[in-house]
């Protein structure tokens, strides 16, 4: 094998055989490939793109550059992918809602992206918990709590780590195929049998259209269905924030609200973390409707409580996050409330600018190394189509100090525009698989 051959075919509009792309895979993990071929690699896949049998080679030989999981349990293992948006914490209330109807959720997640943030950081904003953890301990926690929402270790899919990192420098990261590889790389690595992706469009969302949104979802769903995987999308609306809080602690408190029963406090969250759940457990072989009403079930009643509270507590944080999380999230010293400039209604929001206000005040990164505040952000962002006087509360900023919080104020006003009530919106805008 010859990484120079394989770059050429790639060049030349020709696609590589399975065992190329494997032998690439490989020399990408243990660094026979050098980072110029890595980077040639990237861009000729870029620009020429991929064919579905090839997409499906390279998401296959990346997941087989590491640790493979392979899972004995008494039940389904599944999982969810979300593209990434703001207010988007829907993963802290489906796994434990999923691990309530006997299905088991080893979810490898990852930390904040530009504007949007990540679940991993939202996680360790509770106090203790550890969310990189070796892998004899992610079995034991998915065996005895049913979810464990966790980074990937080193070993699982080395060659997406090394082929990201390639591509981030060399304006590489847009291309769909790469994204489809990077992506189920990871999640076919956790030794899956079904998986449910939550493909972002909309200002908050990195996929800003739907005809985008669209071409990465039936991207991923091909390639993990051809890689064996049964897998679905949904295309879903990232226009506002899909929770009305943007931040890591902020947001595990609203979660903790909805996982007490209180569904009014985050509905579209509600509604969303349903439809997935029930799109999921169809995989498993349920009627839709059926399960997305289980999972509901689970969220009202209190089971999807307790097994987060179980999973927290497996994964060093508090043992009594049950009844008493109020008291161990971080708060921010100095809260705020964002005025309305005028009068009208909240006609659009611009997600990723407040996504990118969040990160301002330290709820983010900007380069990899800032050390992330837990305890900042956004609440209580009012919902488009709300009709407001001037002065009324657009939002609440939480700051490290008054001048943070000053300069988040003007943020977050430049990213509510008020005037006519837009017509609605779907939640699900579309269903791929």
């Amino acid at each position: 094998m010859d990484a120079r051959a394989i770059i050429a075919k790639l060049r030349d509009k020709r696609a590589p055989e399975a065992a190329e792309l494997r032998w690439f895979a490989a020399g990408l993990a243990d660094g026979t490939v050098s980072d110029a071929q890595a980077g040639a690699f990237a861009m000729a896949v870029l620009l020429n793109g991929l064919e579905t049998g090839a997409r499906v080679d390279l998401t296959l030989a990346m997941r087989d550059s590491g640790d493979v999981l392979r899972w004995d349990l008494p039940g389904p293992v599944m999982d969810k992918h979300s593209t990434g948006g703001v207010g988007d914490c829907v993963s802290l209330l489906l796994a434990p809602a999923l691990a309530a109807c006997g299905v088991f959720v080893p979810m490898i997640s990852g930390r904040g992206l530009g504007h949007t943030g990540g679940t991993l950081d939202k996680m360790e904003a509770i106090p203790g918990v550890v969310a990189q953890i070796p892998e004899d301990q992610l079995r034991r926690v998915v065996a005895e709590v049913g979810c464990a929402v966790v980074g990937a270790t080193a070993r699982i899919a080395p060659a997406d780590r090394r082929l990201y990192a390639v591509r981030d420098v060399t304006a590489t990261v847009e291309s769909i195929d790469l994204i489809t590889a990077s992506i189920l790389s990871k999640k076919l690595a956790a030794g899956l049998q079904g998986l449910v992706l939550d493909v972002k469009a909309g200002s908050g969302a990195f996929m800003k259209t739907d005809e985008d949104a669209t071409a990465l979802a039936r991207s991923l769903v091909e390639a993990a269905n051809g890689a064996g995987c049964p897998t679905a999308a949904l295309i879903t609306d990232m226009d506002e924030p899909l929770a009305p809080a943007l931040g890591n602690a902020v947001e595990v408190a609203l979660c903790m609200e909805v996982l007490a029963g209180d569904r009014a406090a985050a509905p579209r969250l509600y509604d969303l973390t349903v439809a997935l759940g029930g799109r999921l457990l169809a995989l498993a072989g349920e009627e839709e409707a059926a399960g997305a009403a289980r999972i509901a079930a689970t969220l009202d009643d209190g089971r999807a409580m307790e097994r987060f509270a179980r999973m927290v507590a497996a994964l060093g944080g508090p043992p009594d996050m049950e009844a008493d999380w109020r008291t161990h999230l971080p708060k921010a010293p100095v809260v705020v409330p964002v005025p309305a400039p005028g009068a009208g209604h909240v006609a659009a929001i611009d997600g990723e600018a407040l996504g990118l206000a969040v990160v301002a005040l330290g709820g983010g990164r900007r380069i990899e190394t800032d050390r992330i505040d837990p305890a900042v952000g956004v609440t209580e962002v009012l919902p488009i189509g709300t009709s407001v006087v001037t002065g009324d509360a657009l939002a609440l900023v939480h700051a490290r100090d008054a001048g943070q919080a000053a300069a988040a104020v003007k943020a977050v006003q430049a990213a509510v525009r008020l005037g006519e009530a837009p017509a609605n919106q779907p939640l699900v805008r579309e269903r791929i698989g």
